[in-house]
């Protein structure tokens, strides 16, 4: 029960921060999901750090990773929020903002963990 808690209450900060970044960096003119992509990279820069750590001479417990890992990261960044935002570049048509979203979105996504890995090394 300990563990569902930690997630449950990193997953609400996560998911808060996420909403107050989406909020303000999110363009609805232009329709670039700035704040989503920020958040997405932020938190893969984030997870690389946290589990690099704990893989790092058991530097954080379990309680701290489930809290941090699972719950923070897992709520800050969003699969579901980008696969929409996905569809709706393709919807209308805006097949370079599509790909460049996606492309970017994976490239940095992976890089921005192997360096938060790195960083703790």
């Amino acid at each position: 029960m300990k563990n569902i808690l930690l997630v449950f209450l990193g997953g609400g900060f996560g998911s808060s921060l996420r909403y107050i970044i989406g909020k303000y960096l999110n363009n609805p003119e232009t329709g670039i999901p700035y704040g989503t992509f920020a958040a997405n990279i932020l938190g893969s820069l984030l997870i690389g750090i946290i589990l690099g750590l704990a893989a790092k001479n058991n530097t954080l417990s379990q309680s701290h990773t489930l809290l941090l890992a699972t719950g923070f990261c897992g709520g800050f960044t969003t699969f579901s929020t980008f696969a929409y935002e996905n569809h709706v570049f393709l919807k209308s048509g805006d097949f370079t903002s599509f790909a460049l979203y996606t492309i970017a979105s994976f490239v940095i996504g992976f890089l921005a963990v192997f360096a938060g890995m790195y960083l703790v090394k």
